[in-house]
């Protein structure tokens, strides 16, 4: 056995990467139908030229971790790596410099590999893909296609957030406070005609489909929020010129969750864009002050229209009324801009008594207020709030109560009696139960040159054609100049129309408009699987074998849309009968921010920027690996501290001169307790990737070890091989200077046995409430997480918590009790 030397990261680290690049140790293996496998996925990365920062690292790590981990445990493993390599960054760069998109995204993807291959990160790099390429956006291509084909894309004039600097419209996730995310500048409305999927077609199982996936709660959601389904009822209200006995019939339609109140509708308010004004343009008295109210409104963002504390005023449409169709008052009918016509139906019904907003609305327009909810007990109110509810000088805006002032609903009693309210409005013709939805068609048109061309076609009369498939890809052009002009520059290429010419006929033109980026980043998943496929996007064999992804690590700023998109995607696909399962993504984690020395967000403008590449120069890769899986839960947010980080690089030196402590044979029965505690530890962390707490148990051990006048062999190789995730190169080398077969990475995972743990079990009290309901057998000292995650499994704690697993609280004393707090 070779004794160690001094500790030079830098020498081994390059060393072992070369050699598994060249040995091709990590290649995506064959697999078979029915096969153990393991699909380790990093979200596609935007190559800035910036190279890579301390968030990639992270995530990338930790995808690489459970990568060989489950080499060892004997699954097939793929572990790919792309580019999300479309978008305004490049463009803009190029308009600034006069380099060429593509050229500036190539040197960034090389920079990019080159700092990934230095964190001994464990890709296959024959599945890298590039959402800029041709080989790639071919296929982006074809995606859109089918969705024409399906009635699932569709072209139509709708208002847009707008950045008059970038002159391109902005996805709602792109606009943040009012302004762009790429410059600041103030977002405006713009009514344009743009390309859309038809996403809201999947709303039901988007929502539903979401028990399935094994996401952190607050993701789903947050997607469920984004959804936005209610369940309610839609009302019809008629529309009269004041005091008319005839009149043109038009029916103004509401949603609402709440029809139990509908006989406490005292005003309606509609949505600017709504044709009511078209419709009775004529018979309203005030249509110029309306029409001045539009024209302000269209200045206005999304954001600005629905903030909460926003003053809520409109305009009352004089000349028209409303007719309550359960009192038959007439009620005035007003426009405000916080009202949006893309939810619900555009038109709500104004119940001031219990609802905050129209009870402000109500008190400045001098509207009256009928409370048609009384709260029959004081419950959760005060003396104070109960008085002031039961005088009307206070909202009531619970589910919770006696209907009064109702006539066909007084006496019912809510919650209970909801079925009741709404069998009587179905049988008076009031109206219908609907669901409804506050999402909407994802808009997929962008006025940019950096983009993936949209393959349609139009004739000299303007009508859209898709282009046939075997004309794909469509490719952009060369010849165009990248400033924008609010409209999409290859509006301006001569090269790009002559081809349509060429190819149709005189008269025809190409789509201008490219695609969103988040439509190249929706699939990807897809294509690292079958990259040379020049036939399918991917074969049907590869994707159900491998698919749905293992573990997904993504930055928490995606876990809406992106997320949102792929599944879209993913159904579309399932339901063309190209693959068998309906979620792309089985478990995900996202990382939390981490934040500069100074505790401020990482920016140039505080100079607090860590570059992973110079901690890999100053400590080793495996040092700047170790120390951002020990910072914390990776979902948590996280300050960069250089001297927890030394720590690290100290433990790893530790282990190196623990090494010559190593003895053929060593009895002892604290190592080999130990041992067996650590190997569980870490295989239940990584499982459940929880890293930070497996970084610990490896530093507790250490010490452990450095107590004892020497150690056992077989203790320390099965160390070596459950700390290789996390230390490739360290223990790659110590493998090898124990004279041990190449490579440490190739040993199968050391079973643990059970009989040395024993002692380490402990049972868990679970509570509802404070009253005991289970209990659950987990290891002396676990984490409350871990304690949380077990409790959950437990069939007697899901029935008290119910289907979504949900709760407001948990109290956790450890080694003892776990108390959840229902919602």
């Amino acid at each position: 056995m070779k004794k160690t030397k001094g500790f030079n990261p830098s020498e081994y680290e390059r060393k072992w990467q070369k050699k598994w690049e060249e040995d091709k140790l990590y290649k995506m293996p064959d697999l078979k139908k029915g096969e153990k496998k393991f699909y380790s996925l990093y979200s596609f990365p935007y190559p800035s030229g910036a190279g890579i920062h301390v968030g990639h690292a992270e995530g990338m790590v930790a995808n690489d971790v459970a990568a060989r981990f489950f080499r060892m445990k004997g699954r097939k493993v793929v572990y790919p790596m792309g580019w999300d390599s479309f978008g305004l960054p490049a463009e803009n760069y190029a308009i600034k410099t006069g380099v060429h998109p593509h050229d500036n995204t190539e040197e960034a993807i090389a920079t990019f590999i080159k700092q990934i291959k230095a964190l001994g990160v464990s890709v296959d790099w024959k599945t890298e893909v590039g959402a800029h390429r041709p080989d790639y956006y071919k296929w982006t291509q074809w995606i859109f296609l089918q969705l024409y084909k399906n009635g699932l894309a569709y072209k139509k004039s709708a208002p847009v957030n707008w950045c008059p600097s970038c002159q391109t419209a902005l996805a709602n996730e792109q606009v943040i406070e009012g302004k762009c995310e790429r410059c600041d500048t103030d977002v405006i409305q713009k009514d344009m005609d743009q390309w859309f999927f038809k996403i809201t077609e999947y709303a039901d199982r988007l929502s539903k489909d979401l028990d399935e996936v094994d996401w952190p709660e607050s993701t789903k959601i947050q997607q469920r929020n984004w959804i936005g389904r209610s369940e309610g009822t839609k009302i019809r209200f008629e529309i009269r010129k004041p005091k008319a006995e005839t009149s043109q019939k038009y029916e103004l339609m509401v949603f609402t969750t709440r029809p139990d109140t509908i006989y406490g509708a005292t005003f309606m308010v509609i949505a600017p864009e709504h044709d009511l004004v078209k419709k009775f343009k004529k018979s309203i008295e005030n249509i110029n002050e309306i029409n001045e109210y539009i024209e302000k409104t269209k200045k206005k963002s999304e954001l600005e229209r629905t903030d909460l504390n926003k003053d809520k005023s409109g305009i009352e449409i004089k000349g028209i009324v409303a007719i309550n169709p359960a009192t038959g008052e007439e009620i005035p009918v007003f426009i405000a801009d916080y009202v949006l016509l893309t939810y619900g139906e555009g038109a709500i019904m104004g119940v001031p008594a219990h609802d905050d907003r129209d009870f402000d609305f109500a008190k400045r327009y001098n509207i009256k207020i009928v409370a048609v909810i009384d709260p029959i007990k004081k419950g959760d109110l005060s003396d104070k709030e109960f008085k002031e509810i039961k005088s009307g000088k206070r909202v009531y805006s619970e589910f919770k109560g006696k209907c009064i002032n109702s006539e066909k609903f007084d006496g019912f009693e809510l919650p209970n009696d909801k079925k009741k309210v709404i069998d009587i409005i179905k049988k008076a013709g009031w109206g219908k139960e609907a669901v409804s939805y506050k999402f909407r068609d994802w808009l997929v048109s962008r006025q940019r040159y950096w983009g993936c061309p949209i393959p349609i076609v139009y004739d000299p009369d303007g009508n859209p054609h898709p282009v046939d498939e075997k004309d794909l890809p469509i490719e952009l052009p060369k010849d165009v100049d990248f400033k924008p002009t609010g409209e999409s520059p290859l509006v301006y290429s001569k090269e790009f129309h002559r081809s349509a010419e060429e190819k149709y006929g005189k008269g025809w033109k190409r789509e201008v408009d490219t695609m969103d980026t988040f439509v190249d980043s929706s699939w990807y998943y897809f294509r690292h699987l079958d990259t040379g496929n020049d036939k399918e996007f991917v074969s049907s064999g590869k994707a159900n074998n491998w698919l749905p992804t293992d573990l997904y690590m993504i930055g928490a700023e995606h876990i809406v849309l992106h997320l949102l998109y792929s599944r879209f995607f993913t159904k579309f696909f399932q339901d063309q009968g190209y693959i068998n399962f309906s979620e792309p993504f089985y478990k995900m984690r996202h990382m939390g921010l981490i934040q500069g020395p100074d505790g401020r967000k990482m920016s140039k403008r505080w100079g607090n920027v860590i570059n992973p590449i110079d901690e890999v120069e100053k400590y080793g890769a495996d040092t700047l690996r170790m120390y951002e899986m020990f910072m914390g839960p990776l979902s948590e947010a996280k300050v960069w501290n250089d001297k927890t980080e030394s720590g690290v690089y100290r433990f790893l030196r530790k282990i190196w001169k623990l090494q010559d402590k190593v003895e053929e044979k060593v009895d002892s029965d604290t190592q080999y307790s130990w041992i067996n505690r650590v190997i569980k530890k870490i295989e239940d962390d990584v499982e459940r990737v929880n890293f930070n707490t497996s970084i610990a148990k490896f530093m507790e051990f250490s010490n452990i070890l450095l107590n004892e006048k020497s150690i056992d062999r077989s203790v320390w190789e099965n160390f070596l091989i459950v700390m290789a995730s996390f230390a490739p190169h360290i223990t790659e080398e110590l493998w090898e200077k124990l004279g041990n077969d190449y490579s440490i990475h190739q040993q199968p995972w050391p079973k643990y046995d059970k009989k040395a743990l024993e002692d380490d079990e402990i049972e868990i009290a679970i509570q509802i409430n404070g009253k005991l309901r289970s209990t659950v057998s987990v290891k002396k000292d676990e984490i409350e997480e871990v304690v949380i995650e077990e409790a959950l499994k437990d069939k007697k704690i899901q029935r008290y918590l119910g289907k979504k697993k949900t709760y407001r609280k948990a109290i956790f004393v450890p080694n003892r009790i776990l108390n959840f707090i229902p919602e």
